[in-house]
């Protein structure tokens, strides 16, 4: 007899979980050929291109997988001490072989801090934030880290023309007030804000905001952790 009893969200998550491993050693690959045949691929917009596309599809298998754990109710937060300054570095290195071929400017402005976060959900939050500045920047991307209010208020910015209007936020967003027409960005910023209100101390909670200015002038993600 056939099982008609599947559970068809747990299939799809083993499958979200098989290709994300797939696309990080295709990722991984990606970068070793590019360091093998620098010359040739480092101004290629194809090859750049397929790098970025590469990067987001594994940006959103890992935010799918996260909210399936939300879901579930077995995503939390393991909450460890971390030197900033080096957890921006690390998490920018990942971006530079890319950004050196798009011609993007970066740089990080961090206070000497150190930050109390789960460094396997921040990461997945700033791959995907950093990814999305790549998409929108025309020249520029920093990473920022301060305390403010007792908060480490950790941000992304770029010289693109900014978020639009509807976008702009403060707090935290629900899943019924997602609008999947704009693409994977709703997705990303779903999971972002879910991962903000993971980190708890006390009373006060986690949010992201989104908003325009900045250095640059363009736009603004900022992930505010107590």
């Amino acid at each position: 007899m056939t099982d008609h009893n599947i559970d068809f969200s747990m299939v799809l998550a083993s499958a979200v979980h098989d290709m994300k491993n797939s696309l990080g050693m295709l990722l991984n690959t990606l970068d070793e050929l590019r360091t093998e045949h620098e010359e040739s691929l480092s101004g290629s917009s194809k090859f750049n291109m397929l790098q970025y596309e590469a990067e987001r599809m594994h940006n959103d298998l890992v935010q799918l997988l996260g909210i399936y754990r939300l879901g579930e109710n077995n995503l939390s937060a393991h909450i460890d001490e971390h030197f900033v300054p080096d957890f921006l570095s690390e998490h920018m290195a990942r971006h530079v072989p890319l950004l050196d071929g798009l011609g993007i400017d970066y740089a990080i402005e961090a206070d000497d801090i150190n930050g109390f976060f789960d460094d396997d959900l921040l990461t997945g939050v700033l791959n995907n934030t950093i990814n999305n500045a790549i998409r929108y920047t025309k020249t520029k991307i920093r990473l920022t880290a301060r305390e403010q209010d007792g908060y480490l208020v950790l941000g992304v910015e770029d010289d693109g023309t900014g978020y639009p209007e509807s976008m702009q936020h403060t707090g935290t967003l629900s899943f019924k007030s997602l609008d999947f027409n704009s693409g994977s960005t709703s997705l990303g910023l779903f999971f972002a804000s879910s991962v903000a209100k993971l980190h708890t101390e006390g009373d006060r909670t986690g949010s992201i905001t989104l908003h325009n200015g900045g250095k640059y002038g363009g736009g603004v993600f900022e992930i505010w952790l107590p």
